[in-house]
């Protein structure tokens, strides 16, 4: 068992039934999730000691989100009380052709408003095998930018190992805006999840002069951000390509120095909440990479850890590393008596 810390934000999620809009809904399903949250929740299933920091009000929705977040054995002692609210996000459930929506209602959260002096970093790194974060909270303020920076910062000079989820979002900040907050902090990664997308448009990495099959592309790029950024050992993400919003095919990568391993690739009929799937995948890969698994196993592990999620509601993975372990072994759709 190792000692994890992440750090984000937690949020409210509003969902509609299945095959009804938004503006139509007269009533809402209630989860919590958030995308370091909902790693903080796999790797504690996992078996993991994991510390969720992050800030939420002080009323009924914040003692909300601790109860939550302990029914998953995730330790809430980092959990700060203030601030005016909890951010919330509307879910709009996709069918077929018609995608998934995500309506954002977050501004002046409670977390919003987290400080540096609010948080002890000697105090909460004491002892800690892994810290992670993603560019959600950096894409929030200037504040939380340079909070995780100091944070990535006083983790290295820990010892401790620091995992970043690039996860950009278009509806909350810019490309241009993304990189110049994310840059600086990649110089203290260890780990990094990002794609093709995020070498060519955060990072500014020119494509290849010439085609390349998919996965030689990904290698290309991954080898390109490794000159940038030698410091880091390992970069990963997903293939997916979307059918339609109730069927995608999933395929998972991994790379460290000069070698790419992926997963299988599989067919993921039927989706019931696509939602938090690439949080499940990064905690997969944590989980391997801190239990020093080939990699080959890791990426496996990893992807079946995100095809899981798929099948349930809500934002986090609630599934054991036997309960995946047995699915990856070909144990898919039996009945278990």
């Amino acid at each position: 068992m190792k000692k994890i810390v992440t750090l984000g934000e937690i949020m409210l999620r509003l969902s509609t039934k299945s095959g009804e809009r938004l503006f139509q809904a007269d009533n809402l399903l209630m989860h919590y999730g958030g995308a370091e949250a909902n790693v903080a929740v796999s790797l504690s299933q996992f078996g993991h000691d994991v510390k969720f920091v992050s800030k939420v009000p002080s009323n009924p929705l914040g003692a909300a989100v601790e109860r939550h977040l302990k029914s998953y054995g995730v330790d809430t002692n980092s959990l700060i009380k203030g601030g005016e609210r909890l951010g919330t996000y509307y879910l709009e459930s996709g069918v077929g052709g018609r995608s998934t929506q995500v309506t954002y209602d977050r501004k002046y959260s409670s977390f919003s408003s987290l400080s540096v002096e609010e948080l002890n970093f000697d105090e909460l790194f004491q002892g800690i095998d892994l810290f992670h974060v993603t560019g959600i909270t950096l894409a929030l303020s200037q504040n939380l930018r340079d909070l995780v920076l100091m944070a990535v910062k006083k983790a290295k000079e820990a010892g401790i190992m620091t995992s970043l989820d690039f996860n950009y979002r278009a509806s909350l900040w810019s490309q241009q805006a993304c990189s110049e907050a994310i840059k600086p902090l990649l110089s203290y990664i260890d780990i990094c999840f990002c794609g093709e997308l995020d070498a060519v448009y955060l990072l500014g990495i020119e494509p290849p002069n010439h085609s390349l099959p998919k996965a030689e592309k990904l290698k290309y790029y991954y080898e390109k951000i490794n000159e940038l950024y030698p410091n880091i050992q390992y970069m990963s993400s997903t293939f997916r390509t979307v059918l339609s919003a109730s069927t995608n095919k999933l395929q998972g990568n991994i790379y460290t120095r000069g070698e790419l391993f992926q997963s299988k690739e599989h067919m993921i009929d039927h989706i019931v909440d696509r939602v938090g799937g690439g949080d499940a995948f990064a905690a997969g890969v944590l989980h391997g990479i801190l239990e020093n698994w080939p990699l080959s196993r890791t990426i496996s592990f990893a992807f079946m850890a995100s095809a899981l999620k798929h099948t349930i509601h809500g934002d986090c993975n609630a599934f054991t590393v036997e309960e995946i372990v047995k699915v990856l072994d070909n144990e898919a759709g039996k009945i278990v008596r």
